[in-house]
């Protein structure tokens, strides 16, 4: 244990996020995708397509498959080409072939969609790429950049996406399970934002807390950021697993 007042630090806060491989090779790749993050907004997709009256496999695996090339590669590979926050060795020109080869992919699965769902997706086709861009890109002054554009355009959105995919169009029950994929989201970010400041730009923690029966517990980077991801594990698998179950429910 660090003495009070000493600068706070482990080896867990050398990594630029908890789930991030050591870096080199395919490593980078494995980073590059917040496998837990990915996990976590594919999940609201799948959620979103469970909440209709009936499940289409063909569909439900198109959505999650549009995601995962928009978000899981297109959004973080764009992220890494602003300013490396995860210290990949991944060449730009390879991010770039990511963000263009994801969008377009996702774009292709969206016209398909639109043959077998209608015109109801096209919205949903429009939106995701500018939300990709816009907030990673941090476009329009970082207007989309905040707490809550995070949780509308990762939380809300997927699920929403979900239902329509499945349906072409949207219900009350739809709406109010989006606005709890929000608050989830929201509460996401409020983990993380503080867990990646830790990781990536403290260096140096200092004081120590004194509890009532007289215990005393110097602050370092490791006691300040296991609870937060703690939370943050738990989360991801917590709505994988309850999406894993919908799926297996319904299509069961």
């Amino acid at each position: 244990m660090d003495e009070p007042g000493a600068a706070g630090s482990s080896q867990e806060g050398a990594r630029p996020a908890y789930y991030a491989a050591r870096s080199g090779g395919w490593r980078d790749w494995w980073t590059l995708l917040h496998p837990p993050y990915t996990g976590w907004h594919l999940s609201y997709s799948v959620i979103g397509a469970a909440l209709a009256p009936r499940v289409q496999t063909s569909r439900l695996i198109a959505t999650v498959l549009a995601f995962f090339l928009a978000v899981g590669l297109a959004a973080h590979a764009l992220d890494e080409l602003r300013g490396r926050p995860l210290r990949t060795r991944i060449p730009d020109w390879a991010l770039i072939a990511v963000v263009v080869t994801g969008l377009a992919g996702a774009l292709v699965l969206g016209v398909f969609g639109v043959q077998r769902v209608g015109w109801a997706l096209v919205p949903f086709m429009v939106l995701g790429p500018a939300l990709v861009i816009g907030y990673n890109a941090e476009l329009f002054d970082g207007f989309m950049h905040t707490d809550l554009g995070f949780a509308a355009a990762w939380g809300a959105f997927p699920l929403l996406t979900g239902y329509v995919a499945q349906t072409g169009t949207l219900s009350a029950g739809a709406v109010l399970a989006a606005g709890g994929a929000l608050a989830l989201s929201w509460s996401q970010r409020s983990l993380s934002m503080p867990a990646r400041d830790i990781r990536r730009r403290v260096t140096a923690v200092e004081g120590r807390m004194t509890f009532a029966d007289g215990r005393v517990v110097a602050l370092s980077s490791e006691v300040l950021i296991r609870p937060l991801e703690r939370a943050l594990r738990a989360g991801s698998w917590a709505v994988m697993l309850l999406a894993a179950g919908l799926a297996v429910a319904r299509l069961g």
